[in-house]
């Protein structure tokens, strides 16, 4: 059986393609979005300075798999901790909490993909969030999340935080 998306093949160059910032030099390059892929999924290289990282959060509707292409990161699923260096391959399933960090001690980069497409927009306006002058307030950051599906939780202590005790999303 095959899907037809409606779209023309698509080539991409890394280098035309801007940079979406977070501030401490995290970087996103969204190479395929969803409306190239008639909204199958979302394509996009992930550039992050040693030390930095996502926080623990929840997709509840969108799979995210996480391929290490430089660096080493951990990558936490659900409860545990994966070591992830270049060349390994880690996915988390929607409706599982996730998270990761880049631990070594150069830049380390990944390609991922999310099914269905679409996270790039989420992205977008993390970005524009977080551009300010000051840091957002941790409910304007929960509240952009959730319009997008995604439950995140605010660091508990850990690179890898998570939920307080107890609380399971």
């Amino acid at each position: 059986m095959s899907v037809k998306t409606g779209k023309a093949a698509k080539v991409v160059h890394l280098d035309d393609v801007a940079p979406i910032g977070y501030g401490g030099g995290e970087e996103t390059r969204v190479l395929l979005r969803a409306e190239d892929t008639g909204g199958l999924y979302s394509f996009y290289e992930v550039f992050m300075p040693p030390g930095e990282g996502s926080l623990y959060h929840v997709h509840e509707a969108m799979d995210e798999t996480f391929y290490v292409i430089e660096g080493e990161f951990e990558i936490k699923i659900d409860q545990e901790i994966h070591k992830a260096p270049a060349g390994t391959l880690v996915h988390g399933p929607r409706g599982v909490a996730h998270s990761f960090h880049c631990v070594s001690e150069r830049p380390g980069k990944m390609l991922c993909t999310t099914t269905p497409g679409g996270i790039e927009v989420f992205f977008e306006e993390l970005s524009a969030l977080l551009s300010g002058d000051t840091r957002p307030a941790w409910e304007d950051l929960r509240a952009l999340g959730e319009r997008h599906g995604i439950v995140a939780h605010p660091p508990q202590g850990s690179p890898h935080g998570g939920p307080p005790t107890g609380d399971a999303r």
